[in-house]
């Protein structure tokens, strides 16, 4: 029997060595350009909030707005991107996700 070994699933930051890809360039850059603070605030007052019912608690308007830049500049669907974000830990890390600890938005979100 073959002993198992652990492998980490996402980037940790304790690699000795990354490629620097252009995707990882673009979202970069991307982060350095888009003025995300001043689009939240934009937003913010149309966003859902928890209503007194209860039910499912919104998701933080720019993780969703970063997932809908996402979907734009990648050409992805609803589904695609949600996939995308369990599949690709540079944009989990993109929208602000710790698949360790949040819920990544189902694509009906």
């Amino acid at each position: 029997m073959k002993q198992m070994r652990l492998q980490a699933p996402m980037y940790t930051g304790f690699e000795l060595r990354t490629k620097r890809t252009r995707k990882r360039e673009f979202l970069e850059q991307m982060e350095r350009v888009v003025p995300w603070k001043e689009l939240v605030a934009l937003i913010e007052p149309y966003a859902p909030k928890a209503g007194p019912k209860g039910g499912r608690p919104p998701f933080a308007v720019e993780k969703l707005l970063r997932i809908y830049f996402l979907q734009q500049w990648f050409g992805l669907s609803d589904p695609a991107v949600e996939e995308a974000l369990y599949d690709t830990p540079l944009l989990a890390r993109f929208v602000g996700l710790d698949l360790g600890v949040d819920v990544v938005p189902d694509e009906s979100t």
